[in-house]
């Protein structure tokens, strides 16, 4: 049977460099592992409810094949078995937006999209979970894509999240390259997205500098050098 996983969540697109992402938590272990599917030049897919995680690829795949949100999750839903247990929400590389909650999925569920994002919960306390987190990622669109995903992640559970409780989250973004511009968890925890949180603000001492000197393919040597330098005893 699957597991009824993923209670609130957000799928996002940045407008000003294509980069998506997906911020996701719920009362269940490990959320990060099943329900986040982000592939760069496609679209980001958060699969949730009564969890197939097998939807997220073929989502993705048909997205990288030209069709836009609204069209890959119409046909990938038509074929799944069960699809009214099932809540999923995309974005596409073009900042279109879809999202589909089953019949049956556990309430109060709901969604909301717009213009690079779609915002979704099952099994919530109420829609003011998907209200702030909509009207965060509407809004700073100064910020980063990852700063704004946390922070949608983090108005959605001050307003109420999961009626169950609270046990793990993740944060993901991708960019052009292999390698994730943001990839962290939280996998059991009492207070996830605070946790979350405090996880990313030490990636963005310790980590994300050096994300930003890796090899690429425009630039095989990387930027570490530079990064050496900055981080060399001063005398």
């Amino acid at each position: 049977m699957p597991l009824n996983l993923t209670t609130f969540s957000i799928t996002a697109r940045d407008a000003r460099d294509g980069t998506l992402g997906v911020a996701v938590s719920t009362k269940v272990p490990a959320v990060g592992s099943l329900c986040p599917f982000v592939r760069f030049g496609a679209g980001a897919v958060s699969t949730q409810a009564w969890v197939n995680p097998g939807l997220g690829p073929l989502i993705l795949d048909r997205l990288e094949a030209g069709e836009s949100a609204s069209q890959a999750l119409e046909q990938v839903m038509a074929e799944e078995a069960d699809a009214e247990l099932r809540q999923v929400g995309v974005v596409d590389a073009n900042g279109g937006s879809a999202a589909f909650t089953g019949r049956d999925t556990d309430g109060w569920a709901g969604h909301r999209t717009g213009e690079n994002y779609s915002v979704q919960g099952n099994m919530l306390v109420g829609e003011d979970t998907i209200a702030a987190m909509e009207q965060v990622i509407s809004a700073n669109s100064d910020q980063t894509l990852a700063e704004r995903l946390l922070r949608a992640l983090e108005a959605g559970q001050t307003a109420g999240g999961d009626r169950r409780g609270r046990q793990s989250a993740a944060l993901i973004v991708r960019g052009a390259d292999v390698f994730p511009l943001v990839d962290l968890r939280v996998d059991e925890h009492s207070d996830p997205v605070h946790e979350l949180r405090r996880v990313y603000e030490v990636a963005k001492i310790e980590l994300f500098p050096f994300i930003k000197a890796l090899p690429t393919r425009d630039n095989p040597k990387g930027e570490f050098a530079a990064v050496r330098a900055a981080m060399a005893p001063k005398e």
